[in-house]
């Protein structure tokens, strides 16, 4: 049996040890073996049972005492099925097992036989026996009414006074110096922080790639671009937003490695940057080939300065430039791009001739002609209606996208034997609706597609949005749904469509999305990465009687209830409680929430509920500073944002010294 998320090699550990793995993968609802295993290893915990670690019969006596402590706890079913964690579990989650023949646990599951290091658990998550090795003993540590510590210890975290913060806050800076692994993370989590001071950033990206993500002030910008160190210049250049075109060319110009100038060239093109004409004539110039090429890509490339480049001595920077210079060239020149003695310069030169002039079969069978021309170029009936007929498949999807395509030979496509070249003829802009819907298409509406064009450029005209509201394809209708504003009756029928997307889509984008609608698709949906609040945060989202909603059996309903403007604290507090780890997670996210609740729902069984619960202000200091010196939760507890302004001082003054300290 494979053992999810922990590979092989886990699931060999347990077969060794005698142990039947019972269920592989899943969450189990009781609390992460993380915050259980404290109990046994904590500097506070004392050893139920300890055996000495020269014993001759140490591996039996541990095995022994283990099983007779966990028979009296509870921790072994009426069924001996019991959860276990390991050294050595990657899973990073509870095994539920059962004991086979010739079960051995202290002999196996450990760093070597006879010093074990496990946790095992009873299913409900009330009690607890660990093994842990000692320099001289090997402990056993039992533990019952797990639930009933785990209250009284979130109450007691929650009842800190100010004097109690301030310890707590002091103490994350005393003892052991942070490791290079902590710094890392605290450096993660900082810039990630929305709190995170800005002038703070500019001083993490050493060690964080997230830092540059912010918008950092034009002195620190101008002293990033210009660090000693390549790889924070390219990194800047890369990420950093809002860099200006006098700052591009700083760090262009100012680079004296030739490769390194072609990357910094490259990445502005990327980014659509517009350059200063005489920036862009001094890269038209520059005496490496590589940097000419990508100079011609750069966004807003001056006519003449293109037209220098498509005369290149250089075949890879003419075929760079042809596309930008082609506007400009007189015939003369455009005749010399045709006629090149590169084959790519011919082939694109080609292409942009024929945008306005017919391209026969004849040119396009024995020239440097590529299938990508059918897409874009003015054909002869020739050369479209035998591609049509008798192209390849790359050729006939080209043509399918043709614009300029006869309508003849649109229905001859809109019949072809592939499924895909009937798809995108079906998604045509100069279709009648009739057309539309007689053109048999398979739609997969688990597939994700981007909006149609040119619907989108249709989105400000409320009588084509009308007519494409009611076409038999669903990605013109989803397309229709992305548009902000929408005449009422289109709204109307948007929001009862039968694919369901349409609705979210319209959840998403559209002001007038109704009410109703809004709220059916909260009961399936959770937010996207590009629309995350959405539908709840959508302005006509219903926010009255939602309490109502409090007992309600779907637990996607039940959460509505914390939105209701009169919802309570009390209510924060009953639904952190919750059977569902949705309600839970809702819940951990509300402003209202307790500090005993977040402490409480710190050690919940689901990863996204704690790490909610991490990032709570409320959170109280004694545990996120533990946070802070955890390997696992160093930089969701840096992220969260009730850190102290001068903490987060504190913390970079310990980054910045170690980056000094190894330099």
């Amino acid at each position: 049996m494979g053992f999810t998320g922990g590979g092989d090699e886990s699931a060999e550990l347990l077969e060794r040890a005698g142990l039947s793995i019972v269920r592989d993968g899943g969450i189990e609802e009781v609390p992460p073996p993380s915050a259980v295993r404290r109990h046994v290893v904590a500097w506070e915990a004392e050893p139920t049972v300890a055996v000495a670690a020269d014993r001759p019969d140490l591996v039996a006596e541990v095995n022994a005492q283990w099983h007779r402590l966990a028979s009296e706890a509870g921790v072994l079913g009426e069924d001996g099925v019991f959860l276990i964690d390991f050294a050595g579990n990657r899973s990073g989650r509870w095994v539920r097992v059962r004991l086979a023949d010739g079960w051995d646990l202290a002999g196996v599951l450990g760093e070597r036989s006879g010093q074990p290091e496990f946790v095992t658990l009873s299913l409900d998550g009330g009690a607890l026996v660990g093994a842990t090795t000692e320099e001289y003993d090997v402990w056993l540590v039992a533990v019952d009414r797990l639930r009933e510590r785990q209250e009284e210890a979130a109450r007691a975290a929650a009842e800190e006074t100010p004097e109690d913060r301030a310890a707590a806050w002091e103490a994350l800076f005393s003892g052991p110096r942070p490791t290079e692994r902590l710094l890392d993370a605290w450096a993660r989590g900082l810039s990630l922080n929305s709190a995170t001071p800005a002038e703070l950033c500019p001083l993490l990206v050493e060690r964080s790639d997230y830092a540059m993500y912010r918008s950092m002030p034009t002195e620190a910008v101008d002293a990033l671009l210009a660090h000693p160190d390549w790889r924070i210049r390219k990194r800047t250049a890369d990420e950093q937003p809002g860099i200006t075109p006098e700052q591009w060319a700083r760090v262009i110009l100012g680079e004296p490695d030739a490769g390194r100038r072609g990357i910094l060239v490259l990445l502005a093109a990327e980014r659509r940057t517009e350059l200063s004409e005489d920036t862009c004539r001094r890269l038209a110039a520059d005496p490496d080939r590589r940097i000419r090429a990508e100079a011609a890509r750069l966004k807003g490339l001056p006519g003449a300065v293109a037209v220098e480049l498509a005369g290149d001595p250089d075949g890879g920077v003419r075929y760079a430039a042809c596309e930008a210079a082609w506007p400009h060239l007189d015939a003369s020149a455009r005749e010399a791009l045709m006629t090149d003695s590169e084959t790519k310069v011919r082939a694109v030169a080609l292409r942009l001739h024929h945008r306005e002039h017919p391209l026969s079969r004849s040119v396009y069978e024995t020239g440097p002609v590529q299938p990508r021309a059918l897409e874009s170029c003015l054909l002869e009936r020739d050369l479209a209606a035998h591609m049509a007929r008798h192209g390849q498949y790359g050729e006939r999807r080209s043509l399918a996208r043709n614009p300029r395509l006869d309508a003849d030979l649109v229905a001859l496509l809109g019949d072809d034997p592939d499924a895909d070249i009937r798809f995108l003829v079906s998604t045509r802009h100069d279709l009648t609706e009739e057309q539309r819907a007689g053109i048999r298409i398979d739609f997969d509406p688990e597939v994700h597609h981007f909006p149609l064009d040119w619907v989108v450029a249709l989105h400000h005209d409320h009588d084509a949005m009308r007519r494409l509201a009611a076409s038999s394809h669903p990605l013109v209708r989803r397309s229709v749904a992305r548009a902000r504003r929408l005449p009422p009756d289109v709204v109307e029928r948007l929001a009862r469509d039968e694919d369901r997307v349409v609705q979210l889509f319209l959840a998403e984008s559209c002001d007038d999305a109704p009410a109703d609608m809004l709220l059916r698709v909260a009961q399936w949906w959770t937010g996207s990465p590009t629309s995350p609040d959405r539908p709840h945060s959508h302005p006509n989202f219903p926010r009255e009687n939602l309490l109502r909603y409090a007992d309600d059996p779907d637990p996607r309903m039940r959460r509505l209830a914390l939105d209701a403007p009169e919802s309570t604290p009390e209510l924060v507090e009953r639904l952190s409680r919750d059977p569902s780890d949705e309600v839970r997670y809702r819940a951990a996210a509300d402003p209202r929430l307790s500090p005993a609740a977040a402490a409480r729902l710190l050690e919940d069984p689901h990863d996204d509920v704690r790490h909610c619960a991490a990032l709570h202000p409320n959170l109280p200091v004694r545990l996120l500073t533990r946070l802070l010196r955890s390997a696992d939760g160093a930089e969701t507890g840096a992220r969260n944002p009730a850190l102290p302004v001068e903490v987060m001082h504190r913390m970079v003054e310990r980054i910045r010294g170690a980056a000094k300290d190894e330099g």
